[in-house]
């Protein structure tokens, strides 16, 4: 093999893996698109740094339960779970300076609180978070919606 040739399949090898994550995301959207309504949610994780800790992520409902998985990430399975029957709206409110950057535009954050005292801020859209109050409203007659 003369060099061009090896030159020819080590750039072909690097393309390659290059490109195989990228479809893989794209892929692994669709499929969890199709799985149920799903939205662009981002997730602020516990931090003390005012503004800081947010990842990109998506959401869905799927039967009782809303799943957030992160955006940039291989594994098919959500991160978090947050069971309708034991979560509840918080607070709402505009993202600050800092927190605008990171987030995606006109987004709102909500606290997203469980009855076992955990709670997280997620950031989306207005018309998602709209969807998201109703999804909480509507839980079956006798559910512990607060």
């Amino acid at each position: 093999m003369d060099w061009l040739g090896i030159t020819e399949l080590v750039a072909l090898t690097l393309v390659v893996l290059l490109l195989v994550p990228v479809v893989f995301l794209g892929a692994r959207r669709r499929w969890l698109s199709r799985q149920g309504g799903l939205f662009d949610c981002s997730l602020r994780l516990s931090t003390s740094t005012p503004g800081t800790g947010w990842v990109l992520g998506v959401a869905r409902y799927s039967g009782d339960n809303l799943e957030w998985f992160r955006a940039f990430s291989l594994s098919l399975r959500p991160r978090l779970i947050f069971p309708r029957s034991k979560a509840s709206a918080g607070l709402q409110r505009e993202p600050d300076p800092i927190e605008s950057v990171l987030l995606y535009d006109d987004q709102r954050i909500v606290r997203m609180e469980l009855d076992d005292g955990r709670s997280w801020e997620l950031a989306m859209a207005v018309a998602s978070l709209t969807g998201l109050l109703s999804w909480l409203e509507s839980a079956p007659p006798g559910s512990r919606y607060r």
